[in-house]
């Protein structure tokens, strides 16, 4: 249970006491407000209340009642994502990763003192998949239909002071085939638990701009909403304080105003910053406004917005200016799994895999194709990404949502579609708010491939996708004309509430579009997969802005990028390998990534680096004989696998005389070495095309490849002859982790020779122990066709590798992960849980 305890102190002005508190997590997950004496007062609180939960797969009559026994139900702490423990089966749908769905319930009791009373206690969910329904004490807070949107309740008026409260919520993913991708089941994202005071800055209240971002100087624009939540009329005052990365006080302002008795009003200020630091992807820099209400000289309430100062347009001739500065977006689609982990949303795993875009040279993220977690733009603002929010892949009707395999066999069409006219414009209108002071953020959409052809619209002018098969039993398709309609009250709902960023779509016939009028209504348009009309439609409609929204990995589609300043950039599909949208059983996911499932790098993961990192760069695989090519990753969607150089030198019985040995660099030139001696020299003449093929004698040993500018040597890259498996290898990201269950490591497992190699084909079936304040809970490889559950503690090795996910728990002090495999010398990572 849950207890939250308040320390009582005089609080002018409102004959209520004032509360000093701030949160301790116990080792039993246990969330205590305990007094902080001492310290400045907190007049906020903001708890992370993921732990300690109950769980129960399957509906219960009465699951919300108080009254109801629990006690039996699993414990789980959040986030949750039911779905992903499995099993696979080729009963579920193919497009949803062959992954169970189902109704899931979740209850929490927690205990308020009478001591609390007055207070304003809220509860926030950031996502729930899908259609929950939230009560406490048996009264229903209310439901949302879309798994993807953040939402929050009001628990003040329902509370028991001194007395058990039971928050329970309903989850129904009960609709597998409800989507084209894998969704995950549960309360997969953060919850968090707010207290405050009557009088309070309103839920995402602040609203930073820049309307003026200059080196000189920068204009700041901070709106703050403050509610008053009293039955008397409240003079109040709002000092908005401007803070640098060292903490330091660049700007202030002073506003003075009454707040009627049950109402909200905003405050405007303005503050002018002297030489800002200017946000951008090469130069990450975030300020915080924080926002501080007072009454009678009282602090009563206060908040913290990061934000970055920066200026951007985007031209129909340049593409888009950040900062003064042309900039081409480099950018990846992602959908939001992480792997093993499904859908549960852990920062770590996460930003483990954002760094890699980021040394790829990716400057840009497209959110495929919903709102992702608050900590997702936490960490574009932080490492440096632009982000295209958006929020649908599907309107009023519903798209294919396919259960035996990518264009094959029955189609499904239920889900999000369902609820969209009575949410759509509350759930658009919600991210924006959300998500709008995030500086990586410059595009709103408003929906992906809506005008799909005969998906589910149809036009006179649109084409037909031949890949799709027939399907007799289908009702004849609804026009595209009524596309402008939804269109137009998708973008007065984004435009009500922030107007300093476009509003785009990512179009996949834009004939359709651009005969219905919806291309000519976007502030932006972006071409799925359409290069072939960059140009065409750039001298049609010379005032478009123009840019692909989801492209193929190829080195023409960014030719056409590169070579056109009117094109604004690209985003391939996709950034990393996902669950769903797969082919047939058992493959799982799709192979269309630039990381595997579980963030190794691929061989266009480098090639990506070459053609968009500044950084010198050079890397080689060798061709392994017809005989042993492995075959393409199994995989779905546009953007397939195909057989991949290998990172080795030397293969069992190959009779040879030459390898292949295919190179990608940025430089200049590539000088080729075996055993130390010079196989031969080539220069990389076309930036655009940084491939080269060495024919290199086949003999044991090491070849080495030196990338080379202004003629010296600039990177270097190596391939080996490995032995027989020897041991292990553990190398985990995090080796220092917060205690509570707050943070993960992902552990990567290699297997090497004796000599320290690599074996990149090494096969194995490791098991994992993991001793001290933690537990594993994942055991993974990135085989889209292997079907063993991520939840055991033994996986196998696939192309060598592995991962293993840990996740810190109470207490403190060392965490042992020991990882044993038959013929092979046991390997141990130690990581240290901190409080």
């Amino acid at each position: 249970m849950t207890k939250l305890a308040f320390q009582e102190a005089s609080f002018k002005g409102f004959g209520l006491p004032r509360r000093r508190f701030s949160a301790l997590v116990l080792g039993t997950g246990i969330l205590l407000f305990a007094a902080v004496c001492g310290h400045a007062q907190q007049v906020r609180d903001r708890q992370l209340f993921d732990n300690g939960w109950r769980f129960h797969l399957g509906d219960v009559q009465q699951g919300q009642s108080p009254a109801l026994a629990d006690k039996a139900w699993r414990r789980v702490d959040l986030p949750h994502d039911w779905s992903i423990e499995g099993p696979y089966s080729a009963r579920n749908a193919s497009g949803t990763g062959f992954l169970p769905g189902g109704i899931g319930w979740y209850r929490k009791s927690f205990t308020l003192p009478a001591t609390a009373r007055g207070r304003k206690v809220s509860i926030r969910f950031d996502g729930v998949y899908r259609d929950s329904a939230v009560w406490i004490n048996g009264v229903r807070l209310g439901a949302r239909p879309y798994g993807y949107i953040t939402f929050e309740y009001d628990l003040t008026p329902h509370l028991r002071f001194g007395a058990p409260n039971v928050i329970a919520v309903r989850v129904d993913h009960s609709v597998i085939a409800d989507s084209r991708w894998y969704p995950g089941s549960g309360i997969y994202r953060h919850v968090w638990l707010t207290v405050t005071g009557p009088v309070h800055i309103a839920p995402w209240g602040a609203y930073v701009t820049t309307p003026v971002a200059g080196a000189d100087e920068a204009l700041v624009s901070v709106e703050t909403r403050v509610m008053n939540e009293t039955p008397a009329q409240l003079p109040a005052t709002m000092v908005t304080t401007i803070v640098n990365a060292r903490g330091e006080e660049v700007a202030s302002a002073r506003s003075e105003e009454a707040v009627a008795a049950g109402k909200d009003r905003n405050f405007a200020q303005q503050v002018a910053v002297s030489r800002p630091s200017l946000w951008s992807p090469d130069q990450p820099y975030l300020y915080t406004a924080v926002s501080r209400i007072y009454h009678n000289g009282e602090l009563i309430d206060e908040q913290q917005t990061p934000f970055g100062i920066r200026s951007f347009y985007f031209s129909p001739d340049k593409g888009l200016i950040l900062n003064g500065r042309q900039t081409k977006m480099k950018g990846v689609c992602i959908h939001h799994d992480l792997g093993s982990l499904g859908a549960a949303l852990f920062e770590e795993a996460l930003e483990r895999r954002l760094k890699s875009f980021k040394e790829m040279g990716v400057n840009a993220i497209r959110c495929s194709h919903n709102p992702m977690a608050p900590e997702f733009y936490d960490l574009a603002d932080r490492l440096g990404f632009l982000v295209m929010d958006e929020a649908f892949d599907e309107w009023i009707i519903g798209k294919r949502k396919w259960a035996e395999g990518r264009n094959n066999g029955a189609v499904a069409r239920r889900g999000y579609n369902e609820a969209f006219e009575q949410w759509g414009e509350r759930d658009a209108a919600d991210m924006v708010v959300r998500d709008r002071n995030h500086p990586s953020v410059i595009m709103w959409s408003i929906g992906n491939e809506i005008d799909y052809p005969d998906d589910p619209f149809v036009h006179p002018r649109g084409r037909v996708d031949s890949a799709i098969p027939v399907d007799t039993n289908k009702k004849p398709s609804p026009s595209a004309d009524l596309m402008p309609a939804i269109a137009r009250r998708l973008i007065a709902a984004v435009k009500r509430l922030d107007t300093t960023r476009p509003v785009t779509m990512a179009l996949a016939e834009i004939n359709t579009s651009n005969a219905t009028g919806v291309a000519n209504m976007l502030d932006v348009v972006g071409y799925n997969y359409l290069e072939q009309y960059y140009a065409r439609d750039h001298k049609s409609y010379p005032n478009r802005v123009i840019y692909g929204s989801e492209n193929s990995r190829g080195l023409e589609q960014w030719r056409q990028v590169a070579a056109n300043d009117f094109v604004a950039g690209q985003f391939l599909w996709t950034g990393m390998n996902f669950l769903g949208e797969a082919g047939r059983w058992p493959t799982h996911g799709s192979n269309s990534g630039l990381l595997d499932l579980e963030g190794f790098w691929k061989r266009d993961a480098y090639l990506r680096q070459a053609l968009w990192s500044d950084k010198p760069m050079v890397y080689a695989g060798a061709s392994a004989p017809a005989a042993a090519n492995p075959q393409p990753s199994a995989g779905g969607g546009r953007g397939m696998g195909r057989p991949q150089p290998v990172e080795r030198w030397g293969f069992p019985n190959d009779t040879r005389k030459t390898v292949p040995v295919e190179i990608v660099s940025n430089c200049q030139s590539v000088e080729v070495f075996l055993n130390g001696r010079s196989v031969g020299e080539k220069a990389l003449a076309d930036p655009l095309a940084p491939t080269l093929t060495f024919e290199v004698p086949n003999e044991p040993g090491t070849v080495e490849v030196a990338g080379k500018k202004g003629g010296a040597v600039a990177a270097r890259f190596q391939l080996k002859t490995v032995g027989r498996p020897a041991t292990i290898e553990l190398l985990p990201d995090l080796k220092a982790l917060k205690n509570a269950g707050r943070q993960v490591s992902t552990i990567e497992v290699s297997v090497l020779d004796r000599d320290g190699n690599r074996v990149p084909d090494a096969e194995a079936a490791v098991t994992f122990e993991v001793a001290g304040p933690g537990r594993l809970i994942a055991a993974a490889n990135a085989d889209l066709t292997d079907p063993t559950p991520v939840t055991g503690s033994q996986t196998k090795l696939y192309q060598g590798r592995a991962v293993a996910v840990v996740r810190s728990g109470a207490g403190q002090g060392k965490l042992t992960v020991r990882a044993t495999a038959p013929g092979l010398a046991p390997a141990e990572a130690v990581l240290v849980v901190e409080p």
